[in-house]
Formats: structure tokens, sequence, C-alpha cells
């Protein structure tokens, strides 16, 4: 077994190096084509400070996907999903945004990925806090295409929060239950877990001096209209979603994906620290130690919800007191009340806004 293991380590470069070559061959040659067709922009959520914004997004040919509704049958929420894997990436198109008077311009990659960088021109004020919208249009064609952007300026701190399994119910500890949820369900019939909008509103003042907070999720960004729409309906306070290309970056490490995104976030905002918010059911406990530990100060809290068996919970206690010598609280939570009673009590949330993560909890409970 380990000279298999061996043997496959030594030509795994070699395949990827073919398999790359083998796709730089097709695109070379389907890519022209797709792009003398209709186009449209897929952007996702823009991020950043007053001095700069950062804005991801993708150019794809169309995708028929129905808006979602509770009573949808499974076999069609299966469809769209497949819909969502499927997408059609269109290379070599040329991007233009608008972001107040900033202007910013990139070319879509080999798997139709843009990135836009908007920084105020000289003599313009900063970017403003708050939500901001940026237009976008494809060089050559009509229309303009509308994004999100969070620009944080002040706030008393950030919230960085996975997805699966911690907002919205996911069975990743059981691959049949995942794969029957994941795939069968859509943004109206996928259910988050008691009290988790009542703990996220409280956390990030919705409606006041906003604080921040940012998704981090190892599924892939065909799904970034599913789980927007899914933190939307549910009353889920919006943010910066982080997922993962689909493709080798997918089938790499989830630990070195998640940490390198926490760490851009640190990096981008150096005056912020943050409450740190996943599910036990991967490595988030693991992630978010080894956070503690190399931005000492930074850390106001980690949350983790409980969804494994007693065995993992050994594991995560014992990662708990070693945050807890670097002053970090870390809270295993079989629900989002212990959460929120410890950022109550830390100051973090208020007791009115206690009593309203109790009494979501509780009406989930009684339904």
């Amino acid at each position: 077994m380990l000279g298999a293991k061996t043997a496959l380590k030594a030509i795994q470069p070699m395949l990827e190096r073919g398999l790359t070559a083998l796709d730089n061959a097709v695109s070379g040659y389907v890519q022209p084509r797709r792009a003398r067709g209709k186009l449209i922009l897929q952007p996702y959520v823009g991020w950043g400070t007053p001095q700069a914004v950062e804005l991801t997004g993708r150019v794809l040919l169309p995708r028929m996907v129905a808006p979602p509704k509770r009573g949808d049958p499974r076999w069609r929420n299966f469809r769209n999903i497949l819909r969502r894997l499927l997408s059609r990436e269109v290379s070599g198109v040329r991007v233009t945004g608008r972001l107040g008077n900033a202007v910013a311009s990139a070319v879509s990659d080999a798997d139709g990925y843009f990135t836009l960088t908007f920084t105020p021109p000289e003599g313009n004020p900063p970017f403003a806090d708050g939500w901001h919208e940026a237009g976008l249009s494809i060089e050559g064609r009509d229309g303009t295409t509308r994004a999100r952007v969070q620009v944080v300026a002040d706030a008393r701190f950030g919230i960085i929060s996975d997805l699966d399994d911690t907002v919205i119910q996911s069975d990743v500890t059981s691959l049949p239950r995942m794969l029957a949820t994941s795939l069968t369900g859509n943004a109206r019939t996928r259910l988050p877990f008691p009290g988790v909008g009542a703990l996220y509103r409280a956390l990030t003042r919705d409606g006041e001096a906003r604080n921040p907070i940012f998704y981090v999720s190892s599924s892939p960004w065909n799904f970034f209209d599913l789980l927007w729409q899914f933190l939307d309906y549910r009353r889920i306070p919006l943010g910066p979603i982080f997922l993962r290309n689909w493709g080798f970056d997918l089938l790499g490490g989830h630990g070195g994906y998640k940490h390198g995104v926490i760490e851009r976030i640190f990096t981008r905002f150096p005056g912020l620290s943050f409450v740190l918010v996943g599910d036990s059911g991967e490595k988030d406990p693991e992630i978010y130690a080894e956070v503690v530990r190399r931005w000492p100060g930074r850390v106001l809290a980690v949350y983790i919800r409980d969804v494994t068996e007693a065995t993992r919970d050994e594991g995560v206690m014992n990662l708990r007191e070693e945050v807890r010598k670097a002053g970090v609280d870390l809270v295993l939570a079989a629900d989002s009340l212990n959460a929120a009673s410890h950022a109550m009590a830390m100051g973090l949330i208020t007791p009115g806004e206690l009593r309203s993560v109790l009494t979501s909890v509780a009406r989930a409970y009684e339904t």
C-alpha cells in the first residue's frame, strides 16, 4: 500500500501537467467560440478598506436555473445543482467595473475568473464605510451587471464563519446524508441551525454601526448564488463569501485553503479583532487554534458548534486548553444559545440580544 501511495505521489505532478496541457488544448479550441456567444457576468461580493476594494467574479455562458421555491421537487433541485456544477466558463473577456469614481478592468482567466481592484482616484475621498454597489460590463457589449461591495472602516470587531454545519445544516459528518441534503435541496428548503440568524444579527449589530461578517466555505464557487439566496431568505447577515475553485484547488487540503483566506482577512484589516465561528465536523477547531497561535491578540473568542460524537469532543477540549493559554476562550456549543451567553458575558452582545437568541432557539425547537 505504501509503495502504491509513493508511486502515485511521484507521478502526480506529471498527471497534473498532462491534464493541464489537455485542458489548455481544449480551451484553445472552445473558448474563442464561446466568447462569440451570449455571455453573463457572475459577480461575487466585493470587500476591502476605504483605500482599496477587491471584487471577484466570473464570465460564463448563460444557464437556466429557476428561482427556488419551498415546494420544488427534489429532482428539480438536483437538476439545478447539476447546472451549477456544469457551468461553462469563458476566458479572455475584458470586464470593466465602476465603483463610485473608481474604474478598474481585468481579463477573465482560463476558468472564467476575473478580479477587479478599485482605488479612489487621486483627489477623491476614500470609499465610505458600509455597503456600496459597483457596475460591471463586458467590453464591446451592452448592459450593466450590479455587484455588492462591503467597505470596512469603522467596526468594533469582525466575524469569520464557516457555512456548512455551522450556519446551514449539511450533515458533513455523514457522506450519504450530506449528499442527499446538498444535492436535492435549494435555498428555500435548506435549514439553518436554530438561533443562528439571531446570534449573527446580534454580533453584527444589524442596522447599527455594523460589524462585518465574512463567510469561508469549502463549497465550489458554483454554489455562490444558492448560498447567498439562503442567507438572504433566512435573514442571516450578509457578507463576503469565500469559496473554492472547482478543480485541482477543490481537491486540495481544506485546512490550508481556509487558513489562507483567514490570513488574507486579518492582513487586510490589521486593526480589527475577530470572533471565529465553526463546527466540529471538519478541521475548524484545529484551524482556529492555529490562527490564535499565529495572530496573538487578534481573536476575541472561538465558537465551535458540536456536531460530532464524544470522541471528537475530547480532541476539541484539548485544543480549548491550548487556546486558553493564549487568553482566548474556545466554546464548544451544542446550540447558538451557549455561544450567545458567552458573547454577552464578554460584552460582544447585549442582554436584550441574548433574549432574542433564546426566543429564536425556543421557537425553532417548538416547531
